[in-house]
């Protein structure tokens, strides 16, 4: 159950409504989903929030699926069921494949378990890699 409830449009303050306008923009679409429902509880965190998401996952180096991909990993990574569930769809939309999909989560796998081991095991970093 969440902390605080998710507010409907009517129940948005005048700075969480301006927020919602841009994001229903600049996603073109009418929804606006949970997270920023619940956030807009603090229009301040709401805004700056938006704002930097917007800014990382805007075009640039990296294509959007694959910005996609690397929120679904990290999301996995810290166990956040929510940003797992709302980036896969989002790949899922920019063309992310069923087979896709599974290599990921192997790689978020075998990550998390050679992450464990080379910290349980102090492994100390090569000279070599500290020089990329």
């Amino acid at each position: 159950m969440s902390m605080m409830p998710a507010l409907a449009d009517a129940d948005l303050s005048a700075e969480a409504a301006a927020v919602f306008a841009d994001i229903r923009a600049t996603r073109k679409t009418d929804f606006v989903n949970n997270f920023w429902r619940v956030l807009a509880h603090d229009p301040v965190a709401l805004k700056r929030t938006w704002e930097s998401v917007r800014q990382v996952m805007a075009p640039g180096a990296l294509d959007p699926l694959t910005k996609e991909l690397i929120y679904v990993a990290v999301s996995m990574a810290n166990s956040c069921e929510y940003c797992i569930r709302s980036h896969t769809a989002a790949a899922r939309t920019k063309g992310m494949s069923d087979e896709q999909f599974m290599e990921l989560v192997s790689i978020v796998a075998m990550a998390s378990e050679t992450n464990r081991m080379a910290l349980s095991l102090q492994v100390p970093v090569d000279e070599a890699f500290k020089q990329v």
